[in-house]
């Protein structure tokens, strides 16, 4: 890793920074035809895609019973580790739970209401890691919002994580099915012998999953459409370069596809940056994945004319996580209205989001927080809206409607409308 200018950019270089890409396309066809088997065949092909990728002979895929016994069984400290973190969660979702209203528009009675989708399905990722975290984001702000199914799918083992099944018991999970991959989000999507379909499936997951939910996006909806880690670190000389490389190297041990960069208008700053990287990997157990992630055409430290350089990367690059590390810190995010969760300050590591600080950390990727927000209770909600009109409001608008429906030649429209006046 070395330092590169903004402004010296290639266009290469420029395309592998901002078109970061999660791979789905690659996966599509292959993962239809998983898809279409586990339509096909249900539990069967659940079973034998277990054997297949996993390596596991399942007996139950329902494991819902052993959640609640992972609970009684997990250490103590890791057991209270999680209530803690599902308590600060569910805190912060429970703010964001809308009140239905109705108000008086000049005769016009209008509105709004919210009700809760009735069945989700929520993806847990497994295989290198286990992320009991991905559980209580998925789970508790569809519980928040009300909904009164929801599943986890996480990936099959000989020993399932403790951690992980602990954590579908905290969160409130109704259903917890071990299974992974594509196979996981069609069992979900279309249902077989033993899981019930949903309506909604929300998660991080592989490019397969993600391929999995782009698939199925129509049948079912999704959140969204999310690629691996990234975090963007915009920094003054204020800022600890050791603490900045430690957060970088924290999400690079996510996956080697993963998008780490740090941008700073101090030259000094951004050499110390590399420097402190260089001196951290050898220490991390992760540490082959870290330098994979490190060294991919995504990642790195730029160097930048000034801050408001900075902030145009920042605003283009829409991360998935923004940390922001200056004396002006709060003046840096009024300028910055694209990213999917913000870190301000020394103090505020990105890891603290990813576990226990409260807000969601299922974020969009891939510059997609230019137009979406993390998950939240609004992706378990639907809206309504409602109203009704007494006779002198509707006289009020009676020829706004007549007109514009017979500019638009809907003349039934209009006739709906002067029915009321005969």
């Amino acid at each position: 890793m070395n330092v590169r200018a903004v402004a010296d950019l290639s266009p290469t270089e420029r395309a592998a920074l901002f078109d970061r890409d999660a791979g789905v396309d690659d996966a599509r066809s292959a993962v239809r035809e998983i898809i279409d088997r586990v339509r096909e065949e249900g539990d069967v092909a659940l079973r034998s895609y277990a054997e297949e990728f996993d390596d596991v002979t399942i007996g139950n895929l329902d494991v819902t019973d052993d959640a609640e016994r992972a609970h009684d069984r997990v250490d103590a400290d890791v057991r209270d580790a999680i209530e803690t973190a599902a308590e600060n969660v569910r805190a912060f979702h429970e703010r964001q739970v809308p009140d239905d209203w109705r108000d008086s528009f000049d005769g016009r009675e209008l509105g709004r209401r919210y009700r809760p989708i009735d069945r989700v399905g929520v993806y847990a990722p497994g295989g290198t890691a286990a992320y009991p975290s991905s559980v209580l984001m998925g789970v508790i702000p569809a519980k928040v919002a009300g909904v009164d199914h929801v599943a986890v799918a996480t990936p099959p083992a000989e020993e399932l994580n403790p951690a992980t099944m602990a954590a579908a018991h905290v969160a409130g999970a109704d259903a917890v099915y071990q299974i992974g991959g594509a196979q996981a989000v069609a069992a979900l999507a279309y249902g077989t012998e033993t899981i019930s379909s949903v309506e909604k499936i929300v998660g991080p997951g592989n490019k397969w999953v993600t391929a999995a939910k782009a698939e199925v996006r129509g049948d079912v909806e999704i959140d969204f459409l999310a690629g691996p880690s990234e975090l963007l670190v915009v920094c003054d000389d204020t800022a600890d370069p050791d603490l900045v490389a430690a957060d970088m190297l924290a999400q690079a041990e996510h996956d080697p596809n993963a998008s780490v960069v740090c941008v700073t208008d101090d030259p000094e700053t951004a050499e110390s940056v590399v420097v402190a990287c260089e001196a951290q990997v050898s220490e991390r157990d992760r540490s082959e994945t870290i330098e994979a992630a490190l060294d991919n055409d995504a990642s790195g430290v730029l160097s930048a004319r000034s801050m408001s350089e900075a902030v145009l990367f920042a605003e283009e690059y829409a991360a998935e996580h923004l940390s922001i590390v200056a004396d002006d810190e709060e003046g840096l995010l009024d300028r910055i209205g694209s990213a999917g969760s913000v870190f301000l300050g020394d103090n505020s590591p990105v890891a603290a989001g990813d576990y226990a600080s409260g807000p969601n950390h299922v974020l969009p990727t891939g510059g997609l927080a230019k137009v979406a927000g993390g998950l939240s209770v609004d992706h378990f909600l639907r809206s309504t809206t409602v109203q009704k009109l007494d006779h002198d409001a509707l006289a009020e608008i009676r020829a706004t409607v007549t007109t514009l429906a017979r500019t638009e030649g809907l003349e039934a429209h209009a006739e709906s409308v002067e029915k009321r006046f005969e």
